[in-house]
Formats: C-alpha cells, structure tokens, sequence
C-alpha cells in the first residue's frame, strides 16, 4: 500500500497486484496514442498473455491507476528474443545485463495526474519482486521523446538498429539502486540496538520477555570467532539483522535429517562410510538398467530415504545418486568478486551425491514388493556449515535478505553450507525461499524444519543455452549415475544428431553451466497432442489458448538441476520458454502402483521442479454416441482415449509468479471420497504449496486396477471417484502415504500411532475414516432348539471379537475385493462350493452378479437378507426390485429372507466356516459354506472408535462434530460417515451420509484453505440465530452398478432424509414422473420432475450399458432446458428416453461448461440492461410479490418484454459464443457462418 499525491494535492492509496484478465477493458481506456507510438501496435490480451510479469495499481476502489508489461527480451524486434544479450552487450560493455538480472518494459499506461507517481511505484514493486532483477531496459523509436512521466525513471544509454527494416531505435535503461537498492552489509554495533529493537517487538516480544529489555546489546557484545553479528543498513541506519554461529550440533542432525544431498554438511574424508558395500553381481548396473528398460517403461531408481511425516520432497520422487567420491567443495571469499568463485567452482566436477531432479519419459513404473533397507552414511570430516540463530528484517526491505549471505560466508571462510531450523508453522519468508529444505528422517523428534544454502548458491553467473556436442561429456557426468540417464543421453544424441526425433518432431535440449561447468540439463519436444490436452484438461484456467501458436505448446521430457542451484529452477524453466520459442510447457504424469508401508511414487521427475509448474484440473467429458452423430462427431484427436495421466503446466505467466507455501502438517486419516476429495481441493490449488500433506490409509492410495478394467464390481459404484480419476489426479505426486491403521490419537503431543507402532505428527488432524462392513456376531442360538428371530437375544448392535475365519470376507474397497477374487480362483469355488452373501444392502445384489459372471453356479448362491429396522429398500423402487428378484430366481440362486446369524460351524471353530446356521421367523436352517461375505449395516470400525474414545474426542454412536467440521479439539476435523451433528442442532437425522461425499470433501477442504489461503475474504462469523443451523448441500447422492441379470443400474437422486417412493409419491407436491421401457425387457428409464419443473431424481435398468456419466448432468436441470420434456412426454412423442437423450441437440447438457453458460445467461438476465426497465429476474419477483398488476398471462409478458429489449440478442450471442469456443467438444451443434 502506498499513497499517491497529484500535482493538484488529491491523494490516492494505491495498491499493486498482478494484473488480471478483467482488468483488460480498463488498460485500454487508459491507453492513448501517444502510448502507440511509444510502444508500437498491440493487442493487449496477447501480450498479457506472453508477459512475463505484468502489474496493476489500483485504488481502494479497485479503479485501476496504470498498468505495466514486462517480458524478458526486447520488443521493437531490435533483437531476436533468444540473442539480445549480445546485442546490448556491444551497445555498452558496461552494463553487465544477463538474462538473469534483466527484464524488458513492454507497455506502460497510468492516469494521466497520477502518472509520475504510479510509475515510480511500479518499478519499485517490480525489483522488490524480483530480487534478482538489476536492469529494466524500455526501448522506444529514436525520434520519440519519452515524455515527462518515463523519463523520470528511464535514462538513455544508446541506440540499436531494427532488424526488419531501417530505422534506429532509442534505448533507456531504469537501474535498480535507484529504486530499491542492494542493502549494505556490515558488522553490528552496540548503537545499533535502538533500530533494531523496534523492528524484533513488531515480530515477537519473547525474546525481551525472556534475556530481558538489552539481550540484542549483549548479544551484540558478546562476538568472537564463532559468533558473529551483523546488520544492513539503509541511509546509516540498521533495518536488518542476523546472527550466526558456528557452533552447530551435526550429531542430531546426522540422527533426525537426510542430509547426504550435502554429504552430510560435512567435508569429504577418506575414511567417510557413504554407502553400503556392494555385493558382486554378474550383471552389474548395466543389467538392472536394461532389464528395467524394456517395453519403453523408463524405470526410476527408489527413494533411498525412509518415510517421514514432515514436508519432503521424496513425495516428487526424489532421486538419490550413488556416491563417485567427488563432490562440489568449498568456495571461499564471501565479499570477494565472483570470478574468484568461479575459479573455486570450476576446480571440482558436477556434484554427484547430490540429489538430481529428473523428468522421465514415462512415469510407468514396476512394482515393489520389499520395503527398502535404509543406510545412514557415515560423516568423519569437519562440519562445514554455520548455523543463522536469529534473523529479523523491516518488512519493506525484506525482499533483499539475500544481500546478508555474501558478508555472512565472509565470515566463515572454512565454510560451504549455512542452516537455519525453524518451526514449521512459520510462513515461508524471503530468505528461506532461496534455501534448501531438508527431509528429515522418520524417527525426527525436532518439532523444527532445516534449511540449507550452499556458498556455490551465491554465484550469479548461471548461463542456459542449448547444448552442444561438446556439453556430452559434462552431462554424462551430471547425470552418470541415474537410471535415467541412458535414455536422456540418447536423447542428446539424437539432438546433435538431427535436432528432431526419427518420427519429425522438434527436439530440443537445453544445459545450465556454471564455471565452465554443467549443472542442469532439460529436454523438451513439440506437444503434439495439443488438441487432446485442451479437452481433456482445463488448460484454459492458465492460458488463453487462441494466443499461442501451436508451436509454442512444449512438452518436458527430461529436467535434471544441481540442487545447490535449485532457486534457479524458475530460471531455468524462464530461459526454456525463450530460447525454446515457447509459451507453455506440459509434463504428464503417468499412474504408478506401488506397495509397500510407505507409499511413494518412483521418480517420475521434476521432484522440486514440480512445485513450479500447477496441476491442471482434467475435464468431465462426454459420452458420445458416435455411430448416431456421423461425421458430425468431434475429432479423434478429442474422443481418443489413451492411457490417462495427470497433467502439469507451466507458462510465461507463471514463471514469475510465486506460490504461498503452506508447510502446516495436514494429516488425513482414511482415503474415503471424502478424505480424496479434500486432498484434491488442496492440491489443485495452484496459487497454494502444499509441503505436508499425509494420508493414513489401510490400503493406501486407491486406484491401483486391481480388477483390471472388468465391468463387474463386488461393490455398487456413487461414482464420486474411479480408477480414471485417480490416474488424472496423481495424489501420489503431492501426498505422502502411510499405510496402516490409526490406533491411537495423542492430542497432547498432537500425533497419530499407526499400527501400534509409527508416529506420525500432526497440525491439522482430518478424520474421513467413515463406516465399513463389519463380522457379522453370531447370536449363538442353537438351531436345534427350533427357535425364530423373536427368541433369539438382538446381537447386531455387538462387536464379534472372536478369530474371523479365512473365508470371510467384509467387502469395505477394491483391496478386499481382489482378495476375494483371489480366493475363489484358488480354491476352485467356480466349480464347487456354496457360498453365502449375507446382507440387505445394493452391494449384496453386485456381489451376487459378480459370483455369477465369474462362473458360480446360481444354484450354488445363497442370498440371506437379515431382517431391517427401516422399511426403505436398498433399491427403494418397487419395478426394480422385481426384476432383480426374477433375474436370481431364473439364475437358481436362493433368496432367503429375515434370517439372523445364529451359528458357525454350528457353535464350534469358526475357521474356515464349513456351514452357517440361520435363525427366522418360521424355521431355521442350515448352509453349507465355502465362502461367506458379509454385508451387514455399516458401522465405524473399533480400532478408529477406541482411537478416537481414548482421545477423549466426544463420541455419541459417531464422532460429534459442528458446522464447521470440529470436534471437540480445534485441531482436529472430521466429515463423511464417521460424523453426526452436535445434538444442539436438533438435526440428529441429518447427517453427512445424507450429501455427496464428493462435495462434503470439497466443503471441508473450503473451510480449511480460509486459514492458509491469504487471498480469500475473512470468514465473517454467522449471527448466533444462524449458527444452530445445519449446512445443505446441493450435490446428487448417486448410487449404481450391474445388478443380478446383468442389468445396468443407476440412481440419481436430491440429497435427503431416506423415504420411500410410495411415500414420496403420495404427497400432493410430488410433482410428475416420466416412465419409459419395461424392466422386463431391460429398457426401463424414470425420471422425477418436481414442483419447480426441476428433475429431482432418475432411475435407469438396462440390459444395455448406458452412458452414465451423461446421465448424472440431467440432475438439477430445468424440464424446459431438456427440449420441453414434460410436453413432449405428454403428447406422447417420447417413447424411449434412452434414445432420447443420444439425439445431438442435448449433448451440450453434457458438457463440462454448460453450467458456465447458465450461470452468465441468468448474470445477464439479473443485469439492468434498459435504463427504464427492471432486470428480467426483477422483473418476475415483482409479479411473484403482485407488485405490479397485468393485463395478460405473466409468461407471456415476460417473454415479450425479453424478445422487445436486448435481452434476446445478449441471449443469443452468449450462446453463439459459447458454441463457437466449444465448437471441438459440440461439432454438432450450426451456428451462422458455417451453414
């Protein structure tokens, strides 16, 4: 914020922003012709789009003061954009301007009576966002005067000639110490104390609560060789300070963090143990590498670090190098000038126990069976690092914190690495952004985060260019002991060789050199699926995709960075974008399997590279009916379907746009849809860094395909998550995963036991373990006595805690389902052997059609369905239920109904269950029992009850929670099944099993990104009335799956409290419901259109599979806006909605924008747009509150006030537009101009 006077003495606060899409109209009213001329012709949306910064200064009424563009080479066409160094460099040598320290103003407009002002606080925004930034250079025509506005900041160093044709142009230059100088470093005094202490009591009065009101003074006095205190200064006065210590504990760092990256922050010894010793193989590594390699699946070696709760950047794949006895040395002379670095750096080789940062081809990986063995090295040499104890910096010069670290390695010529530990609650600030963040191993007992600088960090001079031939040996070096590097190295070759692959596409390769030295390297080719990323992601939330060529579209292959220079890796990627001629860079990532306790992906790159680029939300897609729309189907470049993988971007935009790290420990326990939907939420916040996210799991991530892509599933389907989504999302990427159970909560110490055993710790404690299946208890009645269920004692509410028999199964995920699978093909059940499902929910009804489709016999089958406390059924439509007991019948599977358990093995040792005795109203019985699964009614799982009893969190059949997903502890949360309301709300039969668990997970990941995402708006408390009321969602509770008689089943309905149809239907505000087909015959459709002509609820039965997908968008929607559906039924010309819904006119329904288009017709239907005339949506309130009288129907006068006034047309072009935008996913649909 800052305060802007006019020559006229008017005064404005301004604030600054980057610059965004709807601030374009705005921009152009503010450009005149002299900005024209000065600048040249543009379009002002293409070169938003291409800028690499752009900022915008408002006022407090968000009314924007001016403008600015920057990008990183010139425009004018004085110079191409990947050789303008040269260039400048020739027009004065002694401006050292790299494409590193220099940007390029691109346009600038500002009202006009704040202009001077305005302009002047948007070059110091920009250095002070850009820390590395020294020069901005403006390059203007030679005859044009910069006017009274520029040139208060712009000085004029020369002219460069044009390259397209005759004629000079003027260049300026705008220096940073003008503006936002470099801050002077130097040893403290005690006189500084007065400056400083202000600045330490605005952060935190701890320290003087704790040393007393002088403890800076002491401190200050008390430096020797090992302590060191200094300051920065800024017009003789201290802003800044930093103490350092070379005292530092290595042995507990040694023991809590992985620090071999930085050989253990120690110096190279002779007698250091840095590897295991090595057993003689026939193979050697040459083997592993092409053994592993085969079926072009480029395999990355495991993550040699173990598992650990906190923030780490193993959960990108992190991959370790074995050890060739060099490493990068010290580089001494802190304040000396940087060629005498460079001539330190350049005496030793690539780092190479350092970490590598790679891009493989393909994520594809193999699966691991064994956990890894972990090896700590052993470090004999000397320390080599200095520790930072205390740091504090005025927030207006917080930008330059680096500028401490040259005088500070001054200091301490012996040393290469400084550290900082910081607890990790505390917001990422400037100077940690450079350093390095240390993953600590899983036995960790410091409650801090470690940071580590290297003095190579320091050198300025990284140069990226394109890589030639004689860069060979260089990057065989950085990269020998990847198992990546074959591949890469062949692509190198094949880059000297052609510059393009064998199959034409444009291949580039680019290399970061230090000293004469390579320290990175990128590969990247031509996108050539560019048609398929836009519809299948929302690339669109990033870019807008008509202003870039289709040249310009990258795709990132290979990327491999030193990691002492990783705060170059925006650089790097910056400089790929120029010198490659690209506008956006793509890397898939391919779905993994892996097993194994902690769960993480292999390296499929990018590792921290990976937090530069944003997840791309992929986009629901429709079902088309290809051989009915002809060649009025969209392209195969849209409709294709090849392996699905989760996509990352990056463009011009973003390569200056930093992140909010949010390093808060966020432990989810359950991976439920909605402790996945949360994870989601946060991860696909782009603006967000996420470093801790954990997820305890039983079974870990799901969406391993373990039943391959067989239709039939033992579990119904709410079609919140599959196989597919979990592929596009890639939570393996971003999320750490335990597998196990939690066992116990410490809410003291805030940590979660897993398994009896692992700790992991906690800041945020999310609880979406919701309700499974449970073993059924025997109420032990002997069936002998001839007893029924009314002389049987009510067992269901027990717990069984006897030894569960190897041939039952509890069907809770797709885990237990492959087991289940597993066991019937090993044990020949197919062929022999009776097998119970015991339940009375839909699961039973998919369990018995997979039996059957698996090749039991029907006869073989035994449906046992214990009785029910509630009337409603499972199907809760009579029609259906009868053609799913007729498809059992004529399978001969027997249905018995309102049976109890009474007994295994009739009373004796129930493993494996030989037979099942049941108890019912009439006459018990008796079954023999191969296999035995059990759907009894969900409850929570005893082992989370215990956990969550013995944490003293208030439980009341389930987890007691409020609106806000508290329990009774404020750090922890908890949604989904597992919940119930705080009997306060007097809503005991609304629950979170009532909504989508899709949009419970979405709510609570909203309620939780109020506290880490700055750019929200404040949560306002809700008045004290509000606050006893319960939250409704909106989504659809969706339930299907193929039931007995291979029929095709799918539910969708409103959220709501369970009732049956029968009574649904007898109100007398039921509403309409349209009926086509016969369940007899497989064809059976209904639909519910309530009250409001709204369809509230679908049914369908079908023989056939159906696209139900395309089915679900039908929820919600108007009747009208389904082509008058409920005329059309009633004059009978729909017979069969199945066809219905495959004509091309409602194939926009289904598309994943088509909500965006209701939401601006009905903005558009809301805005005033005649100044004598209400809105429409004004309009109709005023005749609903007969605030006006008619002469005529009021439809009929609405529709002839929306068809005599813009309305219509506004109408009418939106949807035009929206077509037109769309034209590649809705080909079907004319519009004027292509008819």
């Amino acid at each position: 914020m800052s305060v802007l006077t006019s020559p006229r003495g008017k005064v404005e606060v301004v604030h600054c922003r980057r610059t965004e899409s709807q601030d374009i109209h705005c921009i152009k009213s503010l450009i005149r012709k002299f900005t024209q001329k000065l600048f040249g012709k543009f379009n002002i949306i293409y070169l938003l789009e291409k800028a690499n910064l752009a900022i915008t200064l408002h006022n407090d009424k968000e009314e924007i003061m001016a403008q600015a563009t920057f990008l990183d080479y010139p425009n004018w066409n004085v110079a191409k954009q990947d050789d303008w160094v040269s260039v400048f460099r020739e027009l004065d040598s002694e401006i050292p301007c790299t494409p590193l320290n220099t940007l390029f103003m691109h346009l600038f407009v500002a009202v006009d009576e704040y202009s001077v002002d305005c302009c002047k606080e948007i070059i110091r925004t920009v250095f002070k966002a850009v820390p590395e930034l020294h020069f901005i250079f403006l390059i203007v025509p030679y005859y044009m005067s910069l006017g009274s506005t520029l040139s208060t900041v712009f000085d004029q160093v020369g002219n460069v000639p044009c390259l397209t044709y005759k004629e000079d142009f003027a260049v300026h230059i705008c220096h940073r110490h003008n503006h936002y100088p470099q801050l002077h470093i130097r040893k403290a005094r005690v006189e500084d104390h007065d400056n400083l202490m202000p600045i330490f009591l605005r952060h935190d009065t701890i320290l003087k609560e704790t040393y007393g009101e002088y403890f800076l003074a002491e401190l200050i006095e008390a430096q020797d060789e090992e302590n060191h205190a200094v300051v920065c200064e800024v017009e003789g006065e201290a802003v800044g300070f930093m103490s350092v210590c070379s005292r530092v504990n290595m042995l507990l760092l040694h023991e809590c963090f992985d620090l071999r990256p930085f050989h253990g922050l120690c110096m190279p010894h002779p007698d250091d143990i840095l590897d295991l010793p090595q057993e003689p193989s026939d193979g050697g590594q040459d083997a592993e590498l092409s053994s592993n390699s085969q079926d072009s699946q480029n395999i990355v070696e495991e993550p040699q670090e173990p598992f650990s709760p906190e923030p780490k950047e193993s959960i990108q794949g992190k991959v370790e190098e074995a050890t060739s006895g060099e490493r990068l040395p010290a580089i001494h002379g802190g304040n000396s000038s940087e060629m005498e670095d460079l001539e330190n750096v350049s005496q030793f080789s690539t780092m190479d126990e350092q970490t590598q940062y790679m891009v493989s081809r393909s994520s594809a990986s193999s699966l691991l069976h064994e956990e890894p063995s972990y090896f700590r090295p052993i470090y004999r040499g000397a320390p080599a690092a200095f520790c930072i104890q205390l740091f504090c910096i005025d927030e207006k010069h917080a930008a330059r914190s680096l500028d401490f670290m040259n005088f500070v390695f001054s200091l301490f010529p012996d040393k290469n690495f400084c550290i900082i530990s910081l607890p990790h609650l505390t917001p990422e600030f400037n100077l940690i952004q450079n350093f390095v963040k240390i993953v600590p191993f899983d036995n960790c007992t410091l409650q801090q985060d470690l940071y580590v600088f290297s003095r190579a960090g320091l050198l300025k001079s990284i140069d990226i260019r394109l890589a030639t031939l004689r860069d060979t040996p260089g990057v065989e070096n950085l990269v020998s002991t990847l198992l990546l590097s074959k591949s890469l190295l062949e692509d190198l070759d094949q880059y000297n060789e052609a510059r393009r692959d064998p199959d034409g596409t444009p291949l580039q390769v680019f290399v970061a050199e230090v000293a004469e030295e390579i320290v990175g390297i990128a590969v990247i080719r031509n996108e050539m699926d560019i048609e398929y990323i836009r519809s299948h992601y929302n690339i669109e939330d990033f870019i807008y995709f008509s202003h870039h060529q289709r040249e310009e579209h990258g795709h990132l292959y290979h990327f491999a960075l030193n990691p002492v220079f990783r705060h170059y890796t925006k650089f790097f990627l910056k400089e790929i974008l120029r010198l490659g001629y690209k506008s956006c860079l793509y890397y898939p990532i391919y779905p993994q399997c892996r097993e194994g306790k902690f769960q993480r992906p292999y390296a499929h790159s990018l590792t921290s590279a990976l937090h530069y680029f944003v997840p791309v939300r992929p986009r629901r897609q429709i079902v088309y009916p290809l051989e009915k729309l002809g060649t009025n189907a969209p392209s195969k470049a849209v409709s294709k379907e090849p392996l699905s993988y989760a996509l990352n971007h990056t463009n011009r935009k973003l390569t200056l746009e930093p992140k909010i790290t949010v390093n808060a420990r966020i432990v989810v326990v359950g991976a439920s849809n909605v402790g996945i939907s949360f994870l989601e939420t946060l991860v696909f916040c782009s603006h967000l860094k996420f470093n801790s996210l954990t997820l305890i799991s039983t079974h870990g991530l799901p969406g391993k395909k373990l039943l391959g892509h067989e239709q039939r599933k033992f579990l119904a389907s709410d079609y919140c998550f599959n196989d597919k989504d979990y592929a596009l999302m890639s939570l393996c990427s971003w999320v750490n995963v335990v597998v196990g159970r939690m066992t116990a909560i410490d809410r003291v110490a805030k940590h979660v036991v897993v398994s009896h055993e692992d700790i992991v710790y906690y800041d945020h404690l999310i609880l979406c373990t919701g309700q499974q299946y449970q073993v059924p208890c025997p109420t032990g009645a002997d069936i002998s006595q001839h007893l029924t269920n009314r002389e049987v004692p009510n067992f269901s509410k027990l717990r069984y805690t006897g030894k569960v028999p190897c041939n039952l199964f509890t069907l809770n995920d797709e885990e237990d389902c492959f087991k289940a699978l597993a066991w019937i093909r090993n044990n020949s059940i197919t062929a022999e052997g009776n097998v119970i499902v015991y339940g009375n929910t839909i699961d039973t009804y998919t369990t018995v059609e997979t039996l059957l489709h698996l090749g039991v016999k029907g006869s073989c089958i035994h449906l046992v369905q214990p009785p029910t406390a509630s009337t409603i059924t499972c199907l809760n439509n009579y029609s259906v239920e009868s053609a799913v007991d007729g498809a059992l019948r004529a399978a001969g599977v027997t249905v018995h109904q309102e049976a109890i358990l009474a007994q295994w093995n009739e009373g004796r040792y129930p493993d494996p269950i030989c037979s099942a005795s049941f108890t019912t109203q009439t006459k018990p019985f008796r079954l023999p029992c191969s296999m035995f699964f059990s759907f009894c009614e969900k409850n929570v799982d005893y082992e989370t009850f215990k956990a969550l009893n013995d944490a003293c969190l208030v439980y009341d059949g389930r987890l007691v929670i409020d609106t806000n997903f508290h329990t009774n502890d404020i750090a922890i949360r908890a949604a989904g099944s597992l919940t119930k309301f705080s009997n306060r709300y007097y809503s005991n039969e609304w629950t979170h099993s009532n909504f989508s668990s899709k949009e419970i997970g979405f709510q609570l990941a909203a309620a939780m990104l109020n506290l880490f995402d700055p750019t929200l708006e404040p949560v306002t408390e809700p008045p004290a009335d509000l606050d006893r009321l319960i939250p409704m969602y909106k989504g659809a509770k969706i339930k299907g799956g193929i039931l007995p008689g291979s029929y095709h089943y799918l539910h969708v309905s409103k959220p709501g409290i369970p009732t049956s149809l029968e009574v649904q239907m007898a109100k007398s505000d039921f509403g309409l419901e349209i009926v086509t087909g016969m369940v007899e015959n497989g064809t059976y459709f209904r639909i519910h259109i309530n009250k409001y002509r709204m369809v509230e609820s679908l049914t369908c039965l079908s023989k056939e599979p159906f696209p139900a997908s395309n089915y679900i968008r039908l929820f919600g929607q108007h009747e009208q806006v389904l082509n008058n559906l409920c005329v059309r039924y009633e004059n009978e010309k729909i017979t069969d909605l199945y066809s219905y819904f495959t004509e091309p006119w409602c194939l926009a329904l289904f598309h994943d924008r088509f909500i965006d288009l209701r939401k601006e017709l009905r903005l558009i239907l809301a805005s005033q747009k005649e100044e004598q005339l209400p809105s429409l949506v004004e309009l109709a309130r005023q005749i609903e509150d007969e605030e006006i009288e008619l002469s005529e129907k009021p439809k009929k006068y609405l529709q002839r006030v929306f068809e005599d006034t813009i309305y219509k047309p506004l109408v009418e072009r939106s949807i035009l537009d929206y077509l037109h935008y769309n034209h590649y996913h809705l080909p079907m649909y004319a519009w004027p101009g292509i008819v």
